[in-house]
């Protein structure tokens, strides 16, 4: 019974995220929606992290499989991809060093922040 309730907490927010996604008129998936919504609810306290926990961490395990029909699809699109493989490629690795770049630098200015804060020593 705990599963079902998690399962339906966490579909309800997405739910709510598609209904912002309808109303509001702006370029932004509805997934994007409902995690804000349930990062507003985790950080606000409306929802408890016990509320979701052992549902959110199955969805975590079984991630990958999620991964699946995309690959399926580009494989598909072999056809179309394989003509612009290099540009696509130069693009994958462009962003990729962008995403670590930006992510490990956001990660050192919040545990120097942390750590000025009289937090835990992360050195």
């Amino acid at each position: 019974m705990k599963y079902i309730r998690q399962i339906i907490i966490i579909l309800f927010i997405s739910f709510l995220g598609e209904i912002l996604n309808h109303l509001i008129p702006l370029p932004v998936p509805a997934s994007i929606y409902g995690i804000i919504i349930m990062f507003a609810a985790l950080v606000s306290g409306i929802l408890k992290t016990e509320s979701v926990k052992e549902t959110s961490h199955f969805l975590i395990d079984i991630m990958p499989i999620m991964f699946v029909a995309p690959a399926v699809g580009l494989i598909e699109a072999w056809d179309l991809i394989s003509g612009s493989l290099v540009q696509y490629l130069v693009l994958i690795i462009a962003s990729t060093i962008l995403v670590m770049g930006i992510t490990g630098r956001i990660t050192q200015r919040m545990l120097k922040q942390t750590g000025e804060k009289g937090g835990a020593d992360h050195a």
